[in-house]
């Protein structure tokens, strides 16, 4: 039986500058130490067109 699944972008959810703030602390406190976590996190806060000011 195939399921059925919807996209998901993280970045649909990244609506403030507070919530890319706070992806991005966790983030830091998951990532592994090897930093591809955080450099996601990085790549998908720089495709919003928010401006963080």
């Amino acid at each position: 039986m195939n399921k059925e699944t919807t996209p998901f972008d993280t970045v649909d959810y990244l609506k403030t500058p507070e919530d890319m703030a706070n992806y991005l602390d966790a983030c830091l406190e998951e990532d592994s130490g090897v930093g591809l976590l955080v450099r996601a996190a990085l790549n998908e806060i720089a495709r919003l067109s928010v401006p963080l000011a």
